[in-house]
């Protein structure tokens, strides 16, 4: 599956993208960073991949690494937005970890390209714009943290280690990017579910 056929639909987190030039082009740059790199992409291959000239690049991003902080942006974002919405959503804390960790796996199964790019690049971004990105994801461990503090405060988890624990939780999740295969045996909601109910043995939760 291609970047471009990640981002279809109306949830595509590329929708605030514009004008379409601009978009091409951070598509185009999110299957190039995925298959070679960051590195070993040239502005050059991102723009043939988008049908374009070299020039046209510097119109809409100053540099190759603008463009890797925009992805970046959007899809920790993103991402952070889903934890969010499963955290304050109703239910146990174990429905609600349930769901979040439901939402993240599918999140980086269905958009494992682009989740790709957007967890194991962080180290090309500037320093600027790196710490705008380990604030979104402190925001992220705090999210699940906040979930399995309060299933131990209501007797619901057996959890000794929570820091250790959420960093345990979000590397599972944050890892399907890296393998999932689009033609595999799994879907993304079947490696949701899966997942959901892992992270409910690690930390013991009452059936």
């Amino acid at each position: 599956m291609s970047a471009a056929e990640e981002t279809g639909g109306e949830d595509t987190p590329w929708s605030e993208v514009t004008p379409e030039a601009a978009r091409r082009l951070l598509v185009a740059a999110v299957e190039a960073f995925a298959e070679r790199g960051y590195h070993a992409t040239t502005t050059r291959d991102i723009a043939g991949r988008a049908g374009m000239s070299p020039a046209a690049l510097y119109i809409h991003y100053k540099t190759k690494e603008e463009l890797l902080h925009r992805i970046s942006r959007i899809g920790h974002d993103r991402a952070l937005r889903l934890l969010e919405a499963a955290a304050s959503g109703d239910g146990t804390a174990a429905d609600r970890l349930a769901d979040a960790v439901r939402s993240f796996v599918r999140w980086h199964a269905e958009r494992h390209t682009t989740a790709r790019v957007v967890q194991y690049e962080l180290e090309a971004l500037g320093d600027e714009h790196r710490a705008e990105i380990v604030g979104l994801r402190r925001k992220t461990d705090a999210v699940v943290r906040g979930i399995i503090s309060e299933g131990v405060l209501a007797g619901e988890f057996e959890v000794p280690d929570v820091p250790g624990t959420t960093l345990a939780v979000l590397s599972l999740c944050i890892d399907v990017a890296r393998w999932f295969n689009a033609q595999g045996s799994r879907t993304p909601d079947e490696v949701g579910a899966l997942y959901a109910d892992l992270v409910l043995r690690m930390v013991g939760a009452q059936r």
